[in-house]
C-alpha cells in the first residue's frame, strides 16, 4: 500500500504490509516480586489499542521526536513508553542547543530493566531519528528482543536520514537501513529523500513513487495481501515546521492500528489532523505578530488535541488503479 502526500516541498511515502493488529486478551502476566508491587495494569488490563515503546529523541522546549509522538498516541487511546535517544534543551534549528545522547549500551540496559521485572509486552515499538549505527545495531536487538516476548509486534520506523537531497546522519547509517532494518520493519514512514536512499531509485514523478514502494514491499517481510497504492493530495503550505514527520508517523500508528483493513482511511484521517494543527499554527504566529516564512515553526500540539483525537477529515484518499 502506498500513501503519498506533498508538504513544504517534499512527499512522504508510507509502506505497512500487514493488515491485521494482534489484540492480547486480558489475562495477567506473572511479575516478579509481586508481593511487593501492584499489578501493571497496562499489562494486566491492556488498553483496546496497544502498548508502544517509543524509542526517539527528547527536548525539553518544543515538539519533535517523543514530545511530537507520545501526546497524540496517548490522545488515541494508547500506553506509550518512551525512551529518549536523546535529551536536548530545543531542538538542533535554533543557534544553540544542550544536552545528552544516549548510546547503545545505555538503551539495552533499560531494555534489561524492563525485561528483569517482565515489562517488555508490547504491541507495537515505534523509532524516529537515530544518530549512529551502534545505537541502530542496538535498535535491531530491541526488534528482537520485543518479538520474542510477542512475535506479532508491529514495528513503525520513520527512518529519518535527511531531506531535500541532504543527509544529516552518517552515511554508514543508509545501508543499515537499507539492508537490516527494511525487511523487520512492518510499516515504513520515508520521505522522498529517503525513499531514494532506501531504493537507489531517483523518484522524479508519481510514476518513480509508486516504483520506490514496490521495492520496498519486495525488500521487506511477507505481506499477506497483495500492495495498494494510493494517494492524497494537499495544499503547500509555504512555511517550514519542526516535529511534523515524528507526528505524522505516530497519527499512521495510531489510525492504521484502529482501521487495519483501511490504510487509506487510517491515512486520510492522520492527514486531516496534520493540515488542521499546521492551520493552528500558522493562524497563531500571525497573531503573534510573526511572520510564519520567516523561521522554523513549532507546532501548537496541545492547542490542537481535539483536531488529533476527532480529526474531520478533509481530504480524501484516491486509490490508483
Amino acid at each position: 500500500m502506498l500513501f503519498q502526500s506533498e508538504l513544504a516541498s517534499h512527499f512522504r511515502l508510507t509502506i505497512s504490509r500487514e493488515n491485521h493488529i494482534f489484540r492480547r486478551s486480558g489475562s495477567s502476566r506473572s511479575l516478579r516480586n509481586s508481593k511487593m508491587a501492584p499489578p501493571i495494569l497496562s499489562l494486566v488490563l491492556p488498553s483496546e489499542t496497544g502498548r508502544v515503546l517509543s524509542i526517539q529523541s527528547h527536548t525539553v522546549q518544543g515538539y519533535v521526536g517523543n514530545k511530537s509522538a507520545v501526546f497524540p498516541l496517548q490522545l488515541l487511546g494508547y500506553d506509550v513508553d518512551p525512551i529518549n535517544s536523546v535529551q536536548f534543551s530545543n531542538h538542533t534549528g535554533y543557534p544553540t542547543f544542550k544536552g545528552q545522547v544516549l548510546n547503545g549500551q545505555q538503551l539495552w540496559e533499560l531494555i534489561e530493566g524492563l525485561e528483569e521485572n517482565d515489562l517488555l509486552y508490547y504491541t507495537h515499538l515505534l523509532t524516529g531519528y537515530i544518530g549512529s549505527v551502534s545505537f541502530l545495531s542496538t535498535i535491531l536487538e530491541v526488534v528482537n528482543k520485543l518479538r520474542s516476548v510477542n512475535p506479532k509486534l508491529k514495528y513503525v520506523c520513520d527512518p529519518v536520514m535527511g531531506d531535500e537531497g541532504k543527509l544529516y546522519v552518517p552515511p554508514e547509517l543508509v545501508s543499515v537501513y537499507r539492508e537490516k532494518v527494511v525487511p523487520v520493519a512492518s510499516m515504513l514512514t520515508p520521505n522522498q529523500f529517503e525513499a531514494e536512499l532506501l531504493t537507489n531509485l531517483r523518484i522524479e514523478s508519481e510514476k518513480d513513487g509508486r516504483e520506490a514502494c514496490n521495492i520496498l514491499h519486495a525488500a521487506g517481510p511477507p505481506m499477506g495481501l497483495s500492495p495498494e497504492q494510493f494517494k492524497i493530495v494537499i495544499p503547500k503550505i509555504p512555511a517550514y515546521f519542526t516535529g511534523t514527520g515524528d507526528l505524522t508517523t505516530a497519527l499512521l500508528l495510531g489510525w492504521s492500528n484502529k482501521y487495519p483493513d483501511n490504510l487509506d482511511k487510517a491515512a486520510e484521517l492522520a492527514v486531516s489532523s496534520l493540515q488542521a494543527l499546521l492551520q493552528r499554527t500558522i493562524n497563531d504566529y500571525k497573531s503573534a505578530g510573526h511572520d510564519p516564512k520567516s523561521s522554523s515553526l513549532e507546532i501548537r500540539l496541545i492547542q490542537s488535541q481535539n483536531d488529533i483525537r476527532n480529526p474531520e477529515i478533509k481530504f480524501r484518499a484516491e486509490r490508483y488503479t
